[in-house]
């Protein structure tokens, strides 16, 4: 409390009395949504974002913050104090911060001097951003996944992707909130709760489900408490919670960005992605954050197949679109949509067909009855049909046991050393961490996830490894690949409905690439879904360019299917 005390005390001398009343039509690119609801009415004026001196930044794209820094309408420090105002604004209802960086003002400050000097650090400098809670920053912010257990825990070093993007210029404004453990601790809980952060919502409908297990990161981008975030993705973890707030989410083939810093899952599927409301900002943070890290070997194999100059520059507009060529597995996806967003995404689809791009149905993965769970994302599914050494959980389960030790081993000033450790006190500490079903309603089934992960011992045994085989043959030359070469034509890449669960879970497991963007949203419960590309191995040069153009078709189309404005809906649709 002390922390907020001062950080308003901070925004009230930055900003004096009535300053942010002041109206201003400049600042933000209003194309970029309408606040549409699904009849076509206007969204109710809920938490309208204020002024920041006089410039709306609501919405405002980084670019358009940097104009605004370059010309002196606005600093990094004004504009940290801003997106904490916001905070202020919506935290009680929405959660996404776990905690703010009592440095934030001090950091913004550095970077104006900077500016001030002549000197700017690129396209991040002086942005405000989060990290989700599960990525170490060695500063006064604490690292903990989201357990009490971790608290006070002492991190030897930022994680490889907060070093880069501070050397960006980008201000760590906090850490958000996630589901606790990346959502590896039970099977029964609440999307984006945990013991420490407690739960976190969606503003277009605080009732419903938010995504996860990044959780945090997507809505304060989605609600506009900072310009980007990051978050991890082990299965699903930055695709999901994207695409149900209306954002745009880029999950990297594993190896493109370090997890070296990052508390982990499994080091197979492990990777760190980005969250923006527009495909450039988010592009902005990927180009920050990747590169090879001595500290994490699989960054070794993005060496000859990543570019020089970043992703930005293959940026396009919708003319792109002419001569691109996707496919639409239908039978292995987007059949196991539901009615309304399927035609909605069709109907968009279509919009891309007549700006001249080739669609072909029906590219499916050729083993998706088996791979493909046709009753929702299940990633124990090679199990529940009797061979479990064809299940993603059965090495998962493994590498987190081994995963987890290896990390809690860097720590200084914790007694938390091993998984049994973090179990132990989970049940020491019933009432805030659930270690027993049906104690804490967060984690109904108590800490299963973890018992099973522990009950394996770490030991990587014949089932692990063809477990491990089935699933990246399945999903890479036999599934994703496969799908792509379809008779004598290369695909550009797949179109899919991310609402599908199951589509990011095969993109996980091989390790590939994901970008949803905004689509619409639906009638009843006022939820958002996405449209996703998935690609090959280091095919984000690709996803870039048609996720880009793609975009800019729904900007220049006038079609309402895009990213509209939350409607803070507060009823249960289930």
């Amino acid at each position: 409390m002390q922390v907020w005390g001062c950080l308003l005390v901070i925004i009230f001398t930055i900003f004096p009395k009535g300053s942010q009343q002041a109206a201003s039509g400049n600042g933000t690119s209003d194309e970029l949504l309408s606040p549409a609801s699904p009849g076509g009415n206007e969204t109710p004026n809920m938490f309208l974002m204020p002024p920041c001196n006089g410039v709306r930044i609501e919405e405002a794209t980084i670019d358009e913050l940097q104009r605004h820094m370059d010309n002196g309408t606005l600093t990094s420090v004004q504009l940290v104090a801003c997106y904490l105002q916001r905070l202020f604004q919506v935290e009680e209802y929405i959660n996404p911060v776990m905690q703010i960086n009592p440095d934030a003002m001090v950091i913004a400050a550095k970077l104006d001097a900077e500016r001030g000097a002549g000197k700017t650090r690129g396209p991040l400098h002086g942005i405000p951003f989060l990290v989700k809670d599960n990525i170490a920053s060695k500063d006064k912010l604490q690292t903990t996944s989201g357990s009490w257990a971790l608290y006070g825990s002492v991190v030897p070093r930022d994680a490889f992707v907060v070093a880069r993007l501070r050397q960006a210029g980008a201000v760590l404004t906090g850490k958000a909130t996630l589901s606790e453990w990346a959502d590896m601790r039970s099977s029964n809980y609440s999307e984006g709760y945990s013991g420490r952060g407690g739960q976190s919502r969606g503003s277009y409908n605080l009732t419903v489900n938010p995504g996860g297990s990044s959780s945090g990161s997507a809505i304060a981008v989605a609600n506009n408490v900072v310009a980007f975030a990051l978050g991890t993705e082990t299965d699903g973890s930055v695709i999901n919670p994207a695409e149900r707030n209306a954002i745009v989410g880029i999950k990297p083939t594993v190896g493109l960005t370090s997890r070296a810093g990052v508390i982990p899952e499994s080091l197979n599927q492990d990777t760190v992605g980005t969250f923006g409301r527009t495909v450039r900002d988010a592009v902005y943070a990927l180009d920050a954050i990747y590169g090879v890290d001595p500290r994490d070997n699989a960054t070794s194999t993005q060496v000859g197949r990543t570019p020089v100059r970043g992703y930005v520059p293959f940026m396009t507009n919708s003319s792109a679109l002419k001569g691109a060529r996707f496919g639409l597995p239908w039978r292995s996806f987007w059949g196991l949509a539901d009615s309304e967003s399927q035609s909605i995404l069709v109907e968009l689809v279509e919009s891309i067909r007549e700006a001249g791009a080739t669609i072909i149905n029906e590219t499916e993965l050729p083993n998706y009855q088996t791979m493909v769970s046709p009753s929702g994302w299940n990633w124990d599914y090679g199990t529940t049909r009797g061979y479990p050494n064809e299940s993603e959980y059965t090495y998962i389960k493994v590498d987190f046991y081994n995963n987890i030790q290896a990390y809690l081993a860097e720590l200084e000033d914790t007694d938390i050393r091993t998984l049994a450790d973090i179990v132990r006190y989970n049940n020491d500490n019933d009432g805030s961490e659930g270690g027993y079903p049906g104690i804490n309603p967060g984690f109904a089934s108590g800490q299963d996830g973890l018992l099973a992960s522990l009950a394996t011992g770490g030991v990587m045994n014949s089932t692990y490894y063809e477990a491990l085989h089935f699933c990246r043959q399945s999903t890479r030359e036999g599934g994703i690949d496969a799908a792509l070469k379809h008779g004598n034509v290369t695909l550009d890449a797949l179109l899919v409905p991310p609402d599908v669960g199951q589509s990011y879970q095969i993109a996980a497991q091989a390790g590939y690439p994901v970008i949803t963007l905004p689509a619409y949203v639906h009638s009843l419960s006022g939820m958002p879904f996405g449209l996703a590309l998935m690609g090959t191995a280091f095919s984000e040069a690709t996803l870039v360019r048609y996720a880009s153009a793609i975009e800019d078709l729904q900007m220049r189309a006038g079609t309402k299917y895009k990213r509209t404005l939350p409607r803070w809906l507060v009823f249960n649709v289930d």
